[in-house]
């Protein structure tokens, strides 16, 4: 058993933002913590500050000495020839062999299917060492971490008990001050109304001579005088309640909970198209000549018709997709009719589409070199790239979150007929999924998407489901 892991007044901040400031902790063993919040917000960073990869701008770190560290990253660029599951079981499996006393895990079930899925979860139940996890995954943050940290407003907040508790108390939190901040929008709306009306019949009254005013609604104003210190009662009022209001909106931003976000995606589709966009008869593919991982596929699709293929890691999914993108590495039977590649969008589950030195502003200036510098930012600003600092990052240097969104900028960009997408979900925060759903619900053009997440497919009208299944190709209506 290690001696605890203080952190003190730790602080992480880049030349263009900054993450967090003057957090402490006591990290007690067996604590099994959940680093959670937007992309982009320094939850990756601060796993490796823990690691120890990486060093905070400010603080301290009280690292125990024979401390032996775990650590799987969250996206693995190792085990080329292995799919996103099996290259996540790897990794997992070296860091167990250490029998580490700190298990430092960043967004362990992306690539899982169903089965490996319920396995990670089984095992961390049971690993008896310091869990720290950085993860969106609810299910994963409602059974295996009893404290939260929550990064956010360049603060990080902890609480102590279930995922569900902690957001349940901040939307608590949040009616609360809503109704608040109504309540005085409505009490100052009161005094402006009052104010006018008085002073509209205080002029009607010096008009007509009038020496009195109806004593129960408003004091009398029959001079100038009276009328400058009704002004001036009202004018403290509303400066009350104004104080009041901002006292109530930074609390309302102080809640650890991210202001919802809907970025306004503009995907389109091009010329869609009735007939067959893409038929594939009698096929075989793989890696070898003589080693055919999928057999005696069939598959066709119109050009707005939407499709999951579904099955176990490493059954063949990608590799399909592979094949379909013409990838040169796939040998291939049979009969192919495939769209030109400038008609097909591709969202690669390890983002190899991007190049690591290239900036955010240069991906689409390379891809749209006839759109004028304006229109390129507009384009991002519909991505969440706003700031010039923000579309100056290179690739490299993104969250997975933001390398997706950066992605899906480069396929609206193309406005392709035909949607490939490989685990489009994972490493997005639930805003930012939740607005992905939208926009594919609303693409008109076929789609192609693998995908382990159920309620996703389900939410986005999936028409067809594929599943693969030893080898072959199991088609069903959804």
């Amino acid at each position: 058993m290690h001696s605890p892991i203080s952190l003190k007044d730790i602080s992480l901040s880049f030349s263009d933002k900054i993450c967090f400031e003057d957090f402490s902790a006591l990290i007690h063993p067996f604590s099994r913590i959940a680093i959670i919040g937007r992309n982009g917000s320094g939850k990756s960073s601060l796993l490796n500050i823990l690691h120890g990869k990486l060093p905070p701008s400010g603080g301290e770190i009280s690292m125990p000495s024979d401390i032996c560290i775990g650590y799987v990253e969250q996206t693995i660029s190792d085990f080329n020839d292995l799919s996103g599951g099996q290259r996540l079981n790897k990794r997992l499996s070296e860091a167990l062999s250490q029998f580490p006393d700190l298990l430092l895990l960043d967004e362990p079930t992306n690539h899982l299917d169903k089965n490996n899925r319920k396995k990670l979860m089984q095992m961390l139940k049971k690993y008896q060492g310091t869990l720290i996890i950085v993860s969106h995954d609810t299910e994963l943050l409602r059974n295996c971490v009893d404290i939260l940290w929550h990064i956010d407003n360049n603060k990080i907040y902890q609480f102590a008990g279930c995922y569900d508790d902690y957001m349940r108390e901040i939307q608590q939190k949040r009616a609360s001050i809503e109704k608040d901040l109504a309540s005085l929008r409505h009490d100052k709306k009161d005094i402006h109304n009052a104010l006018m009306k008085e002073q509209k019949r205080a002029a009607k009254s010096k008009t007509k001579g009038q020496k009195s005013i109806d004593q129960k609604k408003w004091p009398s104003i029959v001079s100038k005088s009276k009328a400058l210190k009704a002004q001036k009662t009202s004018a403290k009022k509303k400066s009350t309640i104004d104080k009041k209001k901002r006292q109530l909106t930074d609390r309302f931003l102080d809640l650890r909970l991210p202001e919802i976000i809907l970025p306004k995606f503009s995907l389109t589709a091009g010329t869609v198209v009735s007939k067959n966009l893409l038929s594939i008869i009698d096929a075989d593919i793989g890696y070898q000549i003589d080693r055919f991982i999928l057999k005696n596929i069939n598959l066709s699709l119109n050009g707005s018709e939407r499709v999951s293929l579904c099955g176990k890691n490493a059954s063949g999914k990608s590799t399909l997709l592979k094949a379909i993108l013409g990838q040169s590495e796939i040998f291939i039977t049979g009969t192919w009719h495939l769209p030109c590649c400038d008609y097909i969008g591709y969202l690669d589950q390890h983002y190899s589409t991007l190049q690591p030195k290239l900036s955010v502003v240069d991906h689409i200036k390379e891809l749209r070199p006839d759109w004028t510098g304006i229109e390129i930012r507009h384009h991002l600003n519909d991505f969440l790239f706003r700031k010039n600092d923000e579309i100056r990052q290179i690739a490299s240097n993104l969250s997975g979150g933001e390398k997706a969104r950066l992605c899906l900028s480069m396929i609206a960009a193309k406005t392709p007929r035909l949607l490939i997408l490989d685990e489009v979900t994972n490493n997005l925060d639930l805003e930012t999924k939740q607005h992905v759903i939208q926009v594919l619900k609303e693409y008109p053009g076929a789609m192609i998407i693998v995908s382990h997440d159920e309620d996703f497919l389900e939410a986005i009208g999936i028409d067809h489901t594929y599943t693969i299944v030893d080898g072959n190709i199991v088609g069903a209506d959804t």
